[in-house]
């Protein structure tokens, strides 16, 4: 049951984050975020991460939403301005990039899983979190701390991202 429900939800988090990404609203982009957001939380509770999955659910898909949210309205984008605006003619570029980040993305994967960053089943479950922020620190920027600095890049990737996509043209 365990594992049907972590597919489940890891589904729906792969789908959720495709459609995000892939919308011309940016409102129902951001709204298909959240959906996404829910999905990492519902992975983390079966991971019994209760508190990584509390802080996803509040920080996330509270804070951090509503925060983009303000900012799409702020920008005002109506859909006449956005068909307006030239399409970038480089698709060969965006192409590349993508290969180039996956090349990189599994070289660091590849050297990490020869370093022994990560740990083996026998260690993982030798590790004690008592919930304190100290005990998830500790284990989140020891044990853990390739995973963190991803996901830093992965997050700094989306907000470049959001950020070009929505530029106005300064005329």
């Amino acid at each position: 049951m365990t594992v049907a429900l972590f597919l489940i939800f890891g589904a729906t988090a792969l789908a959720s984050a495709l459609l995000s990404v892939t919308r011309k609203n940016p409102v129902a982009s951001a709204m298909w975020l959240v959906l996404m957001f829910f999905g990492l939380a519902g992975n983390y509770v079966l991971l019994e991460a209760y508190f990584v999955a509390a802080v996803q659910i509040l920080v996330y898909a509270g804070a951090i939403m509503v925060l983009f949210l303000f900012v799409i309205m702020l920008l005002d984008l109506r859909r006449e301005q956005l068909e307006s605006e030239p399409q970038p003619r480089l698709p060969f570029f965006g192409v590349a990039a993508a290969v180039l980040f996956i090349a990189v993305a599994a070289i660091a994967l590849l050297d990490a899983v020869d370093a022994g960053v990560f740990p083996d089943a026998a260690a993982r479950s030798t590790l004690e979190l008592d919930g304190s922020a100290k005990a998830i620190g500790e284990s989140l920027f020891g044990t853990w701390v390739l995973a963190f600095e991803v996901t830093g890049f992965l997050l700094l990737g989306a907000i470049l991202g959001a950020v070009i996509l929505t530029k106005r043209r300064l005329t």
